[in-house]
């Protein structure tokens, strides 16, 4: 065996063909799950790396995909990446991160690099698609696009999702069962899909447990640290502020509870704060934040293998929606209301 084992130095191993461990490493549907595991612990074992530069010049492919976000110093989208990146370097692919910042100019850029041949496939994580009416672009349904946790409800791409509606409705209830009653909410940025999703959960929390939402209780943030603190100080110009509230993401929480420090409440003795997130820094927040935990990691894992099936040709259900499950952290940021 030469100094850097090729993939026939694996079939002789694994006493397959050449084409089988190709097809294995590619994640694709025609091998076996067990013949596919033997081959990338194999491969693992014998630090087995692609020839990509020969690769792309006999297949015409980048072996790159891009990971699109809206914002690339948040956080929130580091164990997406890992996630991401782990399961594409086992495939032999780079992974290139966009950030758009709500900049469509942006969002149609990363769109003409797939289309290109820039990158083979793409996670899409921004909710959004570039105008439709722009004359460089040509949609088609068979785009290798995943779209990760943001949902584009006018297309046809494979979706990696969480129930948003279910578990800000969990997050609401957790405070109606502690005794609150005047309970408001932070929402994202409405009417983008997520924000209203999370919105829908908590009226129907609210609305399951015959509690009213007073005018002024619902104030739209956009996901920043700023927009939680603004939001916060208009719920307490209120004659009848609230006891607790749910923030549609971590970020904003920060905000809400530095404001009410501000305004001399303690959480969670005056005010309760339940998040949506669990960024890492939410346990090492003081207190540490109640909030819903998605599972980050295995979002980025699922969204890249779905995103191996297209690009590998498979035809297998991987059209039809993954929704991976959440669960509710409940720390030092909720309490019982004061009598």
């Amino acid at each position: 065996m030469g100094d850097r084992p090729k993939i026939k130095d694996i079939a002789e191993l694994a006493g397959v063909s050449v084409a089988t461990v190709s097809r294995a490493l590619s994640d694709s549907d025609l091998v076996t799950e067990e013949t596919r595991r033997r081959i990338h612990e194999l491969a693992r074992q014998m630090d087995y790396r692609p020839n990509v530069s020969a690769r792309n010049l006999r297949t015409r492919k980048s072996q790159a995909v891009l990971l699109v976000v809206r914002d690339v110093g948040n956080p929130f989208y580091l164990d997406i990446l890992k996630g991401v990146e782990a399961t594409a370097r086992e495939a032999g692919y780079a992974v290139l991160m966009g950030n758009t910042e709500n900049d469509a100019s942006r969002e149609a850029e990363y769109f003409n690099m797939l289309r290109d041949g820039h990158a083979d496939g793409m996670i899409l994580m921004t909710g959004k698609l570039p105008s439709a009416s722009e004359e460089t672009m040509r949609f088609r349904a068979d785009l290798p696009v995943v779209v990760a946790l943001e949902l584009v409800g006018d297309s046809s791409f494979p979706h990696v999702q969480i129930d948003n509606v279910a578990a800000a409705r969990e997050a609401v209830e957790h405070l109606i069962t502690l005794g609150h009653t005047r309970i408001a909410h932070i929402t994202g940025p409405v009417p983008e899909i997520l924000s209203v999703h999370r919105r829908e959960g908590y009226r129907q929390a609210m609305r399951e447990s015959g509690l009213r939402i007073p005018e002024g209780y619902e104030v739209r943030g956009d996901y920043l640290l700023g927009s939680g603190q603004e939001c916060c100080r208009r719920l307490f110009e209120l004659l009848e502020p609230p006891t607790a509230i749910f923030v549609a993401n971590d970020e904003m929480a920060y905000g809400a509870v530095h404001e009410l420090r501000r305004l001399g409440h303690n959480v969670p003795e005056d005010v309760s704060v339940v998040g949506f997130d669990d960024l890492y820094l939410s346990k090492a927040f003081y207190p540490p934040l109640t909030t819903v935990s998605q599972p980050r990691t295995e979002i980025g894992r699922t969204a890249m293998t779905l995103l191996l099936k297209i690009l590998a040709g498979s035809e297998n259900g991987w059209r039809d929606p993954v929704v991976l499950p959440t669960t509710l952290k409940i720390r030092g940021s909720t309490a019982v209301p004061r009598n």
